[in-house]
């Protein structure tokens, strides 16, 4: 298992590119050695749900808007999103444009940025996605933004141990 093997401040770094929150990076750490890649899983959604919701909006933060093109986070944090959200690559400029329009919206709405698995969607489906969850009450949007997010950290974990 890869995660295991990395010394202590690269094992942050991969967690993060992970997720995003430090405070879920820091218990992955403590939490090693993981026995297998299900019991890794298992261990990361465990620690996303015992987050407080200031972590959940961390991990959050660190995510481009859907349609953004510039990227934050590390080199690795950035290659992943730019393929998750590859859907959106060849995307109209007026999807864009309604995206960017949503996104806008969402963040008032709800005080930080519109989060999906992006992974296999087209920008035409998370634009859709978007404008509906437009309609949730705060709680409800919150627990579904963090469902998203748990969903794109197992696919990361994946990918870090591949």
């Amino acid at each position: 298992m890869k995660l295991n093997d990395l010394p202590p401040t690269e094992a942050e770094a991969a967690f993060l590119a992970c997720c995003g929150s430090r405070a879920w990076a820091r218990r992955m750490i403590e939490g090693r050695p993981y026995a297998d890649a299900e019991f890794l899983l298992e261990a990361a959604d465990r620690t996303w749900w015992s987050l407080a919701k200031e972590d959940w909006r961390e991990a959050f933060a660190a995510h481009p808007q859907i349609g953004e093109k510039k990227t934050a986070g590390d080199a690795q944090f950035r290659r992943w999103s730019e393929q998750e959200q590859a859907g959106v690559e060849s995307t109209e400029e007026v999807i864009l444009a309604d995206l960017a329009d949503a996104n806008r919206a969402y963040a008032e709405r709800f005080g930080y940025i519109f989060i999906v698995c992006a992974t296999g969607k087209s920008a035409t489906e998370m634009l859709g996605l978007l404008r509906s969850r437009l309609g949730n009450d705060p709680d409800t949007e919150l627990r579904i933004a963090a469902e998203e997010q748990q969903r794109i950290t197992r696919l990361r974990i994946l990918k870090a141990e591949s």
